[in-house]
């Protein structure tokens, strides 16, 4: 009766890790949405810590002891995972700045180790080759300065166009940590801020609040997400003066501040002839273009690889076939961000399948099958059934 009871309250805590990983991971999808799709405000100073770089000794030995127990890692219990972009083996994390100003700053990195993790992300073809050019433009651009050498006027600014999902937050991290390993930015950390962190309510508060923004950026790489919704207005809209106090800070701080523009590619065409001075200073741009099925699918597979779940046959059929449904859509899917949000709902599906079981083992705790697949992406659920029910009746009368 003792070993019943005891079976039972590790069951619930099994379960109850399983349903607090997807709860968490679920909040962070919510708000990274609202931050990267929808404009909410957000400033915020981000390191690049990547895997890239050599674990510590103790990440180590903990790993090598928990492969010769099982043969596995242990569960990953999401506090590392809550930041980790799918598309790649290893991504920057959000990290709360330490105490010490020194060691606030990342550190420089190997250019080539840091070419090979480009070459490591899944699909951004185009984006790899554009992105290798610039790292040896601003290579050699270095080299001339440390040799005493005149260089052309050469901009750093970018502008990067394309779809909801498809890395242009990932790559402008990436260029602060190249840009800063070249010397060319003192600290390579990334801000990234869309209209609403820029623009204030009323006259003369706006250049402020940029200001202020710009200030916090120095030394790193301002990214400004969905940067045309600052001139898509009337021109006595305060957006216009963020872009006017924006463009004099790209002049007079040139030597140690990087801008980078994104958002949908013919949108950002107009933000960039809105204003001679735009058209001016970003003259180099990279389209990233939708995933296709076969990316998309690598994506969720490394996902699953991360985060320790394995998918019987069944289901990976299940979802290349989904894949390649919502490939023909992809920028109204969300790319890989639609990616990690088809990894969340399978993996709700799957937990309560769990819930249900008499008994849970390492192995049900770490396989998805094809009816959590089913149930999470192909059966409509109660809203969509009533709806439908009431287009029934709706036509009936």
């Amino acid at each position: 009766m003792a070993d019943n009871k005891t079976n039972s309250q590790k069951k619930d805590e099994i379960i109850a890790m399983q349903l607090d990983i997807i709860r968490k991971m679920t909040e962070n999808n919510i708000k990274r949405l609202s931050d990267d799709i929808w404009g909410a405000t957000r400033t915020t100073n981000t390191q690049s810590t990547q895997a890239t770089q050599k674990p510590s000794s103790a990440t180590k030995s903990g790993e090598k002891k928990a492969e010769t127990k099982e043969n596995l890692p242990p569960i990953n219990t999401g506090a590392s995972g809550e930041k980790t972009d799918l598309t790649k083996a290893s991504d920057g994390a959000t990290v709360t700045p330490p105490e010490s100003e020194e060691e606030k700053l990342p550190p420089k990195e190997n250019i080539e180790d840091l070419k090979k993790e480009l070459d490591s992300y899944i699909g951004l073809d185009e984006v790899k080759k554009e992105v290798k050019n610039l790292i040896n433009m601003a290579t050699v651009y270095k080299l001339r300065i440390d040799n005493n050498l005149p260089n052309p006027d050469m901009s750093l600014h970018l502008v990067f166009s394309g779809n909801p999902g498809t890395g242009k937050t990932m790559i402008a991290r990436f260029m602060a940590r190249v840009y800063h390993s070249l010397g060319l930015l003192s600290k390579g950390t990334l801000t990234e801020v869309d209209r609403s962190g820029l623009v204030a309510g009323y006259i003369g508060q706006t250049a402020i609040k940029t200001s202020k923004v710009i200030e916090s950026a120095m030394g790193g790489v301002l990214f400004i997400d969905e940067a045309y919704t600052l001139t898509s207005k009337t021109e006595n809209d305060f957006g216009y003066e963020a872009v006017d106090t924006i463009l004099k800070a790209m002049e007079d701080s040139r030597a140690d501040l990087v801008v980078i523009v994104a958002g949908y590619t013919d949108l950002m065409e107009k933000f960039i002839d809105s204003n001679p001075g735009l058209r001016s200073r970003f003259n180099k741009y990279i389209d990233f273009a939708d995933y296709t099925a076969d990316e998309m699918f690598a994506i969720f597979k490394l996902n699953c690889s991360k985060s320790f779940y394995v998918l019987d046959s069944a289901a990976e059929d299940k979802i290349k076939e989904y894949f390649t449904l919502v490939s023909e859509a992809a920028g109204e899917f969300g790319n890989a961000r639609g990616v990690r949000n088809t990894f969340e709902k399978i993996l709700t599906e799957q937990a309560n399948r769990i819930a249900s079981l008499p008994s849970v083992s390492r192995d049900d705790l770490m396989k998805i099958t094809e009816d959590d697949v089913v149930s999470a992406l192909y059966e409509p659920d109660d809203e969509d059934e009533k709806t439908e029910e009431k287009s029934d009746d709706s036509r009936s009368e």
